[in-house]
Protein backbone atom coordinates (compact mmCIF):
# COMPACT_ATOMS: atom_id res chain seq x y z
CA UNK A 1 0.00 0.00 0.00
CA UNK A 2 2.82 2.50 1.16
CA UNK A 3 4.51 1.84 -2.41
CA UNK A 4 1.51 2.53 -4.04
CA UNK A 5 1.11 5.92 -2.55
CA UNK A 6 4.41 7.35 -3.29
CA UNK A 7 3.64 6.29 -6.96
CA UNK A 8 0.43 8.74 -6.64
CA UNK A 9 0.39 11.51 -8.81
CA UNK A 10 -1.30 14.73 -8.54
CA UNK A 11 -2.42 16.48 -11.96
CA UNK A 12 -4.14 19.71 -12.47
CA UNK A 13 -5.75 20.44 -15.85
CA UNK A 14 -7.41 23.66 -16.79
CA UNK A 15 -10.79 23.13 -19.17
CA UNK A 16 -11.25 26.31 -21.26
CA UNK A 17 -13.48 27.86 -23.93
CA UNK A 18 -16.22 30.02 -24.09
CA UNK A 19 -19.22 30.07 -22.46
CA UNK A 20 -21.82 26.99 -23.47
CA UNK A 21 -19.09 25.10 -25.22
CA UNK A 22 -19.84 22.36 -22.72
CA UNK A 23 -17.02 22.30 -20.62
CA UNK A 24 -18.99 21.22 -17.48
CA UNK A 25 -21.09 18.82 -19.37
CA UNK A 26 -17.93 17.41 -20.36
CA UNK A 27 -16.79 16.98 -16.77
CA UNK A 28 -20.01 15.76 -15.12
CA UNK A 29 -19.95 12.74 -18.05
CA UNK A 30 -16.07 11.97 -17.34
CA UNK A 31 -16.27 12.01 -13.54
CA UNK A 32 -20.19 11.24 -12.61
CA UNK A 33 -21.15 9.75 -15.94
CA UNK A 34 -24.26 12.39 -16.15
CA UNK A 35 -25.16 15.03 -18.62
CA UNK A 36 -28.05 17.67 -17.91
CA UNK A 37 -29.92 19.40 -20.55
CA UNK A 38 -30.55 22.44 -18.63
CA UNK A 39 -27.69 24.69 -18.86
CA UNK A 40 -26.09 26.67 -16.16
CA UNK A 41 -23.63 29.24 -16.70
CA UNK A 42 -20.50 28.71 -13.81
CA UNK A 43 -19.32 31.40 -12.03
CA UNK A 44 -15.75 31.65 -11.05
CA UNK A 45 -13.67 28.26 -11.03
CA UNK A 46 -14.91 25.08 -9.64
CA UNK A 47 -13.10 21.46 -9.99
CA UNK A 48 -13.85 17.74 -9.77
CA UNK A 49 -11.74 15.19 -9.17
CA UNK A 50 -11.22 11.45 -11.09
CA UNK A 51 -8.78 9.02 -10.07
CA UNK A 52 -6.95 6.67 -12.49
CA UNK A 53 -4.22 4.16 -13.20
CA UNK A 54 -1.74 5.06 -16.02
CA UNK A 55 0.61 2.03 -16.58
CA UNK A 56 1.80 1.85 -12.53
CA UNK A 57 0.92 5.01 -11.19
CA UNK A 58 -1.86 5.91 -9.71
CA UNK A 59 -2.94 9.53 -10.74
CA UNK A 60 -5.24 11.61 -9.20
CA UNK A 61 -6.75 14.47 -12.19
CA UNK A 62 -7.84 17.83 -10.70
CA UNK A 63 -10.27 18.73 -13.32
CA UNK A 64 -10.74 23.13 -12.78
CA UNK A 65 -14.12 24.15 -14.92
CA UNK A 66 -13.73 27.99 -15.24
CA UNK A 67 -16.18 30.03 -16.40
CA UNK A 68 -16.13 31.18 -20.17
CA UNK A 69 -17.88 34.66 -19.41
CA UNK A 70 -14.73 37.21 -20.27
CA UNK A 71 -15.36 38.95 -17.30
CA UNK A 72 -14.58 35.88 -14.97
CA UNK A 73 -11.18 35.78 -17.05
CA UNK A 74 -9.34 38.06 -14.31
CA UNK A 75 -9.68 35.14 -11.64
CA UNK A 76 -7.03 33.44 -14.14
CA UNK A 77 -4.08 33.21 -12.98
CA UNK A 78 -5.09 32.07 -9.36
CA UNK A 79 -6.44 29.16 -10.82
CA UNK A 80 -4.19 28.35 -14.30
CA UNK A 81 -1.04 28.36 -11.84
CA UNK A 82 0.73 24.79 -11.23
CA UNK A 83 -1.18 23.25 -14.11
CA UNK A 84 0.17 20.06 -15.84
CA UNK A 85 -2.57 20.55 -18.85
CA UNK A 86 -4.84 22.70 -19.93
CA UNK A 87 -7.98 21.45 -22.31
CA UNK A 88 -9.28 23.76 -24.53
CA UNK A 89 -13.21 23.27 -25.75
CA UNK A 90 -15.07 24.34 -28.83
CA UNK A 91 -18.67 24.12 -29.99
CA UNK A 92 -18.11 22.51 -33.79
CA UNK A 93 -21.53 23.98 -34.46
CA UNK A 94 -20.70 27.50 -33.53
CA UNK A 95 -17.69 29.41 -35.65
CA UNK A 96 -17.04 31.99 -33.14
CA UNK A 97 -15.81 29.36 -29.81
CA UNK A 98 -13.62 27.86 -32.54
CA UNK A 99 -12.57 31.78 -33.68
CA UNK A 100 -11.73 32.54 -29.76
CA UNK A 101 -9.34 28.91 -29.07
CA UNK A 102 -6.19 31.30 -29.44
CA UNK A 103 -7.42 33.62 -26.85
CA UNK A 104 -7.88 31.02 -24.57
CA UNK A 105 -4.64 29.49 -25.84
CA UNK A 106 -2.71 32.59 -25.16
CA UNK A 107 -4.07 33.84 -22.29
CA UNK A 108 -4.11 30.72 -20.40
CA UNK A 109 0.20 30.65 -21.37
CA UNK A 110 0.31 34.36 -20.12
CA UNK A 111 -1.50 33.18 -16.78
CA UNK A 112 -0.09 29.94 -16.02
CA UNK A 113 3.37 31.46 -16.73
CA UNK A 114 4.44 27.51 -17.53
CA UNK A 115 8.08 27.01 -17.50
CA UNK A 116 8.46 25.79 -21.34
CA UNK A 117 5.53 27.68 -23.02
CA UNK A 118 6.85 25.39 -26.41
CA UNK A 119 6.01 22.03 -24.89
CA UNK A 120 3.12 22.80 -22.62
CA UNK A 121 0.94 20.41 -23.34
CA UNK A 122 -2.57 21.33 -24.61
CA UNK A 123 -5.70 18.90 -25.37
CA UNK A 124 -8.70 20.52 -28.31
CA UNK A 125 -12.00 18.87 -27.62
CA UNK A 126 -14.46 20.15 -30.56
CA UNK A 127 -18.19 19.28 -28.76
CA UNK A 128 -21.25 18.52 -29.27
CA UNK A 129 -20.71 16.42 -32.41
CA UNK A 130 -23.88 15.08 -31.57
CA UNK A 131 -26.33 18.24 -32.56
CA UNK A 132 -28.78 17.64 -35.33
CA UNK A 133 -26.85 14.58 -36.59
CA UNK A 134 -23.60 16.91 -37.90
CA UNK A 135 -26.22 18.92 -39.88
CA UNK A 136 -25.61 22.10 -38.02
CA UNK A 137 -21.75 21.92 -38.00
CA UNK A 138 -20.09 24.92 -38.82
CA UNK A 139 -16.49 23.95 -38.35
CA UNK A 140 -14.89 21.05 -39.84
CA UNK A 141 -12.53 18.22 -38.29
CA UNK A 142 -9.99 19.18 -40.99
CA UNK A 143 -10.03 22.51 -40.15
CA UNK A 144 -9.44 21.75 -36.26
CA UNK A 145 -6.90 19.48 -36.93
CA UNK A 146 -5.03 21.84 -39.12
CA UNK A 147 -5.46 24.40 -36.32
CA UNK A 148 -3.68 21.76 -33.77
CA UNK A 149 -1.07 20.89 -36.46
CA UNK A 150 0.22 24.41 -36.79
CA UNK A 151 0.26 24.56 -32.66
CA UNK A 152 3.01 22.09 -32.39
CA UNK A 153 0.09 18.76 -33.24
CA UNK A 154 -2.03 19.56 -30.35
CA UNK A 155 -3.98 16.09 -29.92
CA UNK A 156 -7.53 16.56 -31.23
CA UNK A 157 -11.01 14.91 -30.55
CA UNK A 158 -14.15 15.21 -31.35
CA UNK A 159 -16.73 14.99 -28.66
CA UNK A 160 -20.37 14.98 -27.50
CA UNK A 161 -20.90 15.11 -23.88
CA UNK A 162 -24.82 14.07 -24.18
CA UNK A 163 -23.92 10.32 -26.03
CA UNK A 164 -20.72 10.29 -24.14
CA UNK A 165 -18.83 10.17 -27.37
CA UNK A 166 -14.74 10.11 -26.81
CA UNK A 167 -15.14 11.78 -23.31
CA UNK A 168 -12.84 9.42 -21.41
CA UNK A 169 -10.67 9.33 -24.35
CA UNK A 170 -9.92 12.81 -24.55
CA UNK A 171 -9.54 13.48 -20.45
CA UNK A 172 -7.11 10.00 -20.56
CA UNK A 173 -4.97 11.77 -23.36
CA UNK A 174 -4.66 14.79 -21.09
CA UNK A 175 -3.47 12.91 -18.23
CA UNK A 176 -0.97 11.13 -20.41
CA UNK A 177 0.26 14.11 -22.00
CA UNK A 178 0.77 15.88 -18.39
CA UNK A 179 2.36 12.80 -17.20
CA UNK A 180 4.52 12.98 -19.97
CA UNK A 181 5.56 16.46 -19.52
CA UNK A 182 5.71 15.88 -15.63
CA UNK A 183 8.35 13.43 -16.25
CA UNK A 184 10.51 15.63 -18.46
CA UNK A 185 10.79 18.28 -15.78
CA UNK A 186 9.76 16.49 -12.57
CA UNK A 187 11.95 18.18 -10.38
CA UNK A 188 10.29 21.32 -11.25
CA UNK A 189 7.21 20.20 -11.02
CA UNK A 190 7.51 18.89 -7.48
CA UNK A 191 8.97 22.51 -6.27
CA UNK A 192 6.66 24.74 -7.61
CA UNK A 193 3.52 22.70 -8.89
CA UNK A 194 2.48 20.17 -6.61
CA UNK A 195 2.47 22.07 -3.43
CA UNK A 196 0.21 24.77 -4.43
CA UNK A 197 -2.47 22.15 -6.10
CA UNK A 198 -2.52 19.08 -3.18
CA UNK A 199 -5.41 18.64 -2.04
CA UNK A 200 -6.09 19.81 1.57
CA UNK A 201 -7.15 15.69 2.58
CA UNK A 202 -3.61 14.50 1.37
CA UNK A 203 -2.36 17.64 3.51
CA UNK A 204 -3.76 16.68 6.40
CA UNK A 205 -2.57 13.12 5.94
CA UNK A 206 0.96 14.53 6.15
CA UNK A 207 0.63 16.43 8.95
CA UNK A 208 3.16 15.76 11.97
CA UNK A 209 1.20 17.86 14.46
Amino acid sequence: MEGSMKRRTLLKVIVLGDSGVGKTSLMNQYVYKKFSQQYKATIGADFVTKELQIDDKLVTLQIWDTAGQERFQSLGAAFYRGADCCILVFDVNVHRSFETLQNWHDEFLKQADPTDPDIFPFVLLGNKIDIDGGSSRKVSDKKAREWCASRGNIPYFETSAKEDNNVDEAFLAAAKTALTNEREQVSIYYHQGISETVSEVEQGGGCAC
